[in-house]
Parts: structure tokens; sequence; C-alpha cells
């Protein structure tokens, strides 16, 4: 039976090599394999491996994989509704691509209570696939980033209100999309499995636009009016937590609502010391007359972008690490005295115009376009 215990190891092995090669990536090593081992069944596993890297019609994925379009039409339905594909309508087609690791299958794992699998062991899997070597690197190493960050509205400097567009504005992303979807919080959910989940809000993960429609579709998150996510905005804001999001101009998908404790992105940041996500249009500036030296900026940084240093004069003042800082505003919006405010940054970052480009610029920065 040895070599049928291979055959399907190899299957697995070709899907974990399918799936590092999307332009985010997801480097092989043992603990993605038994990830995917616990995800994907073998049938399913299979089909993954020979998933074309666009995304494609059921008949022209049949003639891929050699499997009739009616029994594989029921797997790639079970597949979706584990979040390992996306099945996306468009015109009089159904078009379907296979999910990559982030943001992907992780996040659709998590965003639900799922007592098909042991969520507590995945979510020690992934535990130690994102810190294993290589991982970080991969998902940091470009330019052009899966996330941006967005600043808090109400710090946006009167002086520069007419200059800052609606892709800079969280509450602009909103009402652009019409409404949207809202979800379990992925890394908030994983941190409870891991007995290390904060106190802040879990039903905070918002989708926009046609990932909203599948995420309800499937069954993922419920549908949120405008006001609604509007709602989550405002909260998540007061909690001083950060808003991260899809890292395009045109239509964005998601916005997260993060904290540096259980949020990947950000704990990457804290763990290495890279950016994972694209920093807002701005900068916190300290007027040191005003300062206090209470230090609430600093408490408040989820990524520790801010230490006390002594001023020289009996107080100590907050500095900024601009490497690393994400110009979101929680330290700004946490100072009592009004000394540290947001500035506009003296180079601007515009987005890739959509998830296509996006993906291209990481492809290309990676050398695999």
């Amino acid at each position: 039976m040895g070599h049928l215990a291979n055959a399907k190891d190899e299957i697995y092995r070709a899907l974990a090599e399918r799936l590092n090669k999307h332009p985010v990536g997801a480097p092989v090593n043992e603990i993605l394999m038994d990830i995917l081992f616990r995800l994907y069944t073998e049938s399913e596993a299979l089909v993954g491996s020979k998933f074309p890297l666009l995304p494609m019609t059921l008949d022209k994925i049949a003639g891929i994989t050699g499997i009739r379009e009616e029994e594989l039409k029921q797997i790639l339905n079970g597949m979706a509704d584990k979040g390992l594909v996306m099945d996306i309508p468009r015109k009089e087609s159904i078009y379907y691509m296979l999910a990559p690791m982030v943001v992907g299958f992780f996040e659709y794992t998590f965003m639900r209570v799922n007592k098909d699998v042991n969520l507590k062991e995945l979510a020690e899997l992934f535990e130690k696939y994102f810190k294993s070597d290589g991982v970080g690197e991969e998902f940091s190493g470009t330019d052009t980033k899966m996330m941006r960050a967005l600043v808090y509205e109400s710090l946006i400097p009167v002086a520069v209100e007419t200059e800052v567009l609606d892709h800079e504005r969280a509450s602009e992303i909103i009402r652009q999309s019409g409404g949207g979807a809202i979800s379990m919080c992925a890394c908030r959910h994983k941190a409870s499995h891991l007995g290390k989940a904060c106190g802040a809000p879990v039903e905070v993960c918002t989708s926009l636009g046609s990932a909203a429609k599948w995420v309800v579709r499937r069954g993922f998150g419920k549908e949120a009016t405008v006001e609604e996510l509007l709602n989550v905005l405002d909260h998540t804001e007061k909690l001083g937590l950060v808003h991260l999001c899809d890292n395009i101009l045109n239509k964005p998908t998601y916005l997260c609502h993060c904290c540096g404790c259980c949020c990947q992105s950000l704990r990457s940041i804290n763990e290495l010391g890279k950016p994972f996500t694209h920093p807002s249009n701005f900068i916190p500036e300290l007027d040191p007359a005003g300062c206090v030296g209470c230090g609430a900026c600093a408490s408040s940084c989820h990524i520790r972008a801010i230490t006390m240093t002594d001023s020289g004069n009996e107080t100590e003042v907050p500095g900024v690490n601009q490497e690393i800082c994400i110009g979101c505003g929680a330290c700004a919006s946490a100072c009592p005295s009004g000394s540290l405010t947001m500035a506009r940054r003296s180079v601007l970052h515009l987005p890739p115009n959509n998830a296509k480009e996006k993906f291209i610029r990481i492809a290309m920065e990676k050398n695999r376009f």
C-alpha cells in the first residue's frame, strides 16, 4: 500500500506547489502540507493542483483536469463552501478561481465556526506556519503590499481636507460600495483557539462589493448596510483599532479593523520589523511645546513605532520610527493634549487600480510574471 500513500502525498505536494505559484505565494514546507491535508479532500487536492492561474469556466477546468463537468461541479461547489475556491458570476457564466492562502483560505477557514474541522488544531498549525522560515519574507517582500492603512478621518488636517481623495477615506470606501458583509475577524477567531484573543470585538471583518456577495452566499458572513458598516468603523476607531484596506484604488473588497496582538499583518511587523501593509498618506507630527510626556501615544501604537525618549527638559517625548509607522492615527487619537497630530506625507501613495494590477505588480516584483 506504500505506493498509494506516495501517490496521495504527490497530489498534495502538487497542490502546495500550485498555491506557491500565486503572486503572494505560500512557501512549501511540512507545516503547509499538514494544513492542506486537513482542509482538502484528496479529490479536492487533485483538482486544486491542476487549477489554472487565471479564473476559468467549468468547461475549461474540466478540459484541464480530465474530470467530467457534472462531477467537477460538485467538487468545486464543495470547495467553495469551504473557501478553497471562489465562484464568480460574470455575465452568462461562472468563473472559478483557486483561493490563495492570504487573503484567501486562511481567512475563510476562521471567518465562521466550522464543526467539520478541528479549528484549534488548524489555529496551531497556521500559527507555526506564519512563523516558519521564509514565510514572513514571502508575504512582505515586495514594494506592492496586499493591504494599506487608512488614517482616522477625524485627524485629517483641515488645511489638506480638499486634497484627500475618496480612496483615502474609509467612510467613502464604504459608501461607494453600497453595503457589504460583516464576518468574524479570522485573526481574532484563530487567536481565541490559541487562548490568546484580546478583548477587541470579533464580528467586525468587513467585506465589500462583489466579495461581500460571495461571502454572504457561501455563509461566511451576514449582509450589512452602509449604515451598519459605518457603525462598525466608528466603534472600532473609538477602541483605537487600525483600519487596513485592500490595497487597490477602485472597489476595494475588504476593510479590516486590526489589533497588534491578533492581526497577522500587524503582528508580523512587530515580530520581523518589516512593513506588511502600505502606510497611509499621513504621518504623526509632534508639537513638543504641548507634549506632557504621558506616553499614551506609545501605548496606543499597535506596532511599537513610537518610543518615549528623554527630551532634556525632565520629560519624555515620543519619537516616531518612520520606517515602520503605517500612519493609522491611533496614537494621535489617544493624545490627551492634542500635541500629536497627523500630517500629510511628502510622498503620496497611489494604490494599483484593481486587483489584477496589484497582483501583476507583486508577480513582477518577485520575478514571477
